[in-house]
């Protein structure tokens, strides 16, 4: 595996794989990798010939009051699990090799949904993470692109960033991996107390709940919100941020669920933000499906 720091070496390296009739498979990601990055690259491995790992904390992407010097550097191991998932190459830029000239005045707008949900209590994020991602992709040039659905606006909006600026990527998601509690795996579970990681796998429960009243026949967002948050709200450990539903497609909020909807869940437990979510289609439009499986996640790709 060939572990490069400079931004024409990367573009170099990926133009000489397509080069090799290889397509490119690439995996953004800003290290302490764990299972479900783990996951994107052994996706990557099957489906493409040449496999691309971006390891780089992006500052564009940390809001007031996000500490980024906090933000845990496991480069060793980050490069070992990358290594054993078969990558072949892993791209490693300072900040300064990705921002030469400083923090960009050109940036991705993300427009209206980057400054909902997530982006209303985390100013600025979108437009970091979208920034960083063009960047890559530029470097990158034609490839395929994995991305965890746990994060499921930043896909969305990754998603929309291909549609209107047109790279040559194509955006393909894979399912949350999650922990035998339910727990979706994240960098931030770490930082949990013992009590708190106990608490945690509540916002599991109330997707899943939730998910169970719309494939009975509930058809009222309203009624599904409610639902989470009360469950979330009984877990003394747990402060909600936001209870959604929300059109897979458009992201509007629903008043009532007729086809595929995302319901997210977003809360803190300690200083430690969560947020998880799942694809739910209501019985009279799709066969039953439990949670977790192929017929409640978007798989949709790009």
């Amino acid at each position: 595996m060939e572990v490069i720091t400079e931004r024409t070496a990367f573009r170099a390296a990926c133009e000489a794989a397509r080069a090799d009739q290889r397509v490119v498979g690439l995996v953004a990601t800003m290290g302490a990798l764990h299972e479900g990055h783990r996951s994107l690259l052994v996706a990557a491995r099957e489906q493409c010939g040449y496999v691309a790992m971006t390891l780089f904390v992006n500052p564009l992407q940390f809001g007031p009051g996000e500490d980024l010097l906090a933000y845990p550097r496991t480069v060793e191991a980050d490069l070992h699990v990358a290594a054993g998932a078969g990558c072949d190459v892993v791209f490693h830029p300072s900040v300064r090799e990705m921002y030469p000239g400083g923090e960009p005045d050109v940036t991705v707008d993300p427009g209206p949904l980057g400054t909902r949900l997530e982006g209303a209590e985390r100013t600025g994020h979108f437009r970091g993470v979208l920034t960083v991602v063009a960047k890559l992709f530029a470097l990158t040039g034609r490839c395929r692109s994995y991305f965890g659905e746990k994060d499921a606006q930043q896909l969305a909006l990754i998603r929309r960033m291909v549609r209107h600026l047109d790279p040559p990527v194509e955006v393909v998601a894979c399912p949350t991996v999650r922990e035998p509690d339910g727990l979706a795996i994240s960098s931030r579970n770490v930082r949990l107390s013992e009590a708190e990681r106990a608490a945690a796998p509540v916002l599991w429960r109330a997707l899943s709940e939730a998910e169970g009243l719309v494939r009975r026949g509930e058809g009222g967002a309203r009624r599904v919100r409610e639902h989470m948050a009360g469950v979330v709200g009984a877990e003394p450990l747990a402060r909600l941020g936001y209870a959604a539903v929300v059109d897979d497609e458009t992201w509007e909020n629903l008043d009532s669920i007729r086809g595929p909807a995302r319901l997210l869940v977003a809360a803190r437990f300690g200083s430690t933000r969560l947020i998880d979510n799942v694809v739910v289609v209501p019985s009279r439009s799709s066969p039953q499906a439990s949670p977790g499986s192929p017929a409640s996640r978007d798989d949709r790709g790009e």
